[in-house]
């Protein structure tokens, strides 16, 4: 028997031909038979590979249906089936470890929606104390209280009350007066500083500089692992980027021994060791300094031509399952948006406007979600990370190459918190960088109204040059965060520690210009 093997030891999912995919670490080495005609390499295949690529074929199908069962909220379902595919003969270590996370993602979403309608009716109260059971009804009936049947019983994710005044003007309007106002960070609102980047920028693409001092902290609850037990952390720690961040300089850590992930490492971070004491908490800490310099480039649209298909556009252009998967709706979505027109940066900016138009909301972790450009695509809302994925996707689908970055906002004021952003690649400009959770601003400058598709400011800091890609120090098990790398990562012999066992801090200070 001759046929193509296909071996890829990098892929962390295979989308099959009817568009379903699978996940995590189903792909890592297995092998697949391909047509022929797709690398031209023919080599034998014994009665050993056939049974072998049966085997590995029966555990995708059993993974896809595993995911659909826990999408639906059937785990009772789920956990049947995980049990029955384990039992395959033949079954790889990564599709079986592949199968065991769908048990630690149900755990996960039960975590997320951990409210039951008394205790969801019961948050609101505290913004609306006169809220009736009739205004609740008619806010869930319209899908803008996010909620999940799980077995049976409907559960609702712990942060829609608090998302709603971001979906519905008048659950805003009903808000107490002395309620905190919505929180939004410096460079949400046109200020002096995006025309500061803006000017400096226009002769050469980049400036008005910031230098900061960065103090970034884990610490795991006191017990969480037995004494004596050794904690292993990573830390983010950015990587030097000509024209964007540069002068990278290392203070200190806690403990004092760290190993720094090679520049190479498109999830950059600082890995370090320490010992569980009992009673106590387990902090890791790292401190540096980096300047960061903004970005603007002016458009002309009828200079944009297609992007050429070359090595550095190439790796991001078409899918990348599971988040980045041309779906019959996105496709439908695309041609609504885009209808005939051919112009790249025009279609770059009816796609960036139509993402904008998605709701800023709190976000379900990133791991507990199979799709997270067709999320953004039907949840009614997104956070930064789902709107650029769904951007990235709808790029990619119109020839435009598109990447991910990712990291932490600052602002002078002590302000900090997680972003994710893309760039996009337009001939002849080259790589430029796109903010559409920041979105459009009111503005009767042109430059100014769009400076976030084309431009940055300089209060970020990047960390993530991908998504989902390998940290150095490999980890051992399953990540908190699988998309993601800015709060940090922890685990011990006995396996990964989740969210809900350390918490975390981020301390951002702008420094004087000299």
């Amino acid at each position: 028997m001759t046929d193509l093997l296909f071996i890829a030891p990098r892929a962390r999912a295979i989308v099959s031909p009817a568009g379903r995919w699978r996940t995590r670490a189903l792909a890592l080495g297995l092998i697949f038979a391909l047509p022929a005609l797709v690398l031209g390499l023919r080599v034998s295949v014994g009665p050993a590979q056939a049974q072998a690529r049966a085997a590995d074929e029966a555990a995708a199908r059993a993974l896809d249906a595993v995911v659909v069962s826990v999408d639906a909220g059937r785990f009772g379902e789920a956990r049947a089936q995980i049990d029955a595919a384990l039992q395959q003969r033949g079954l790889r270590d990564e599709a079986r470890a592949a199968l065991e996370f769908q048990r630690e993602r149900m755990r996960r979403i039960r975590l997320d929606f951990s409210l039951d309608r008394a205790q969801a009716e019961q948050k609101l109260r505290t913004q609306i104390p006169d809220l009736t059971p009739a205004e609740f009804d008619a806010w869930d009936r319209q899908g803008l209280l996010e909620s999940m049947n799980i077995d049976g019983e409907k559960r609702y994710f712990q942060r829609a009350p608090s998302n709603l005044f971001r979906l519905s003007a008048q659950a805003l309007a009903r808000r107490r007066a002395d309620a905190k106002p919505l929180s939004a960070g410096p460079m949400e609102t046109l200020n002096e500083h995006q025309r500061e980047v803006r000017d400096a920028a226009l002769q050469r693409g980049y400036g008005a500089p910031r230098r900061v001092r960065i103090v970034q902290s884990l610490s795991v609850r006191a017990d969480a692992v037995p004494a004596g037990k050794t904690l292993r952390a990573w830390l983010p720690y950015p990587r030097e980027l000509p024209h964007q961040q540069q002068d990278i300089r290392f203070l200190a850590s806690a403990p004092a021994k760290h190993a720094i992930a090679p520049a190479s490492t498109l999830q950059r971070t600082v890995y370090l060791e320490q010992t569980a004491q009992a009673g106590k908490p387990t902090r890791f800490e790292v401190s540096y300094e980096l300047t960061v310099y903004g970005q603007y480039r002016a458009i002309d649209p009828d200079k944009v031509v297609p992007a050429p298909d070359n090595a550095q556009t190439r790796p991001y252009l078409g899918e990348r399952a599971p988040h980045i998967v041309f779906t019959p709706a996105l496709r439908a979505f695309s041609r609504k948006v885009v209808g005939d027109e051919k112009n790249p940066y025009r279609v770059a900016q009816k796609l960036y406007a139509a993402v904008d138009a998605i709701p800023w909301a709190g976000a379900r972790e990133y791991s507990t979600i199979s799709n997270i450009s067709d999320y953004a695509l039907h949840a009614g809302h997104a956070d930064c990370g789902q709107q650029t994925l769904l951007l990235m996707a709808l790029l990619r689908l119109n020839g435009i190459p598109a990447r991910w970055q990712s990291g932490w906002v600052f602002g002078d004021d002590g302000y900090t918190n997680m972003h994710d952003w893309a760039w996009m690649y337009l001939a002849p400009y080259g790589w430029l960088p796109v903010d559409v959770t920041t979105g459009r601003f009111e503005s009767p400058d042109p430059q100014l109204a769009g400076f976030y598709l084309g431009g940055l400011d300089a209060y970020r800091v990047a960390y993530n040059d991908d998504y989902g890609r390998a940290f150095a120090p490999a980890k051992r098990f399953d990540r908190s965060e699988t998309v993601d790398s800015q709060r940090g990562e922890v685990e011990w012999e006995g396996g990964n520690l989740y969210f809900d066992q350390w918490d975390y801090d981020y301390n951002a200070q702008v420094l004087p210009t000299e």
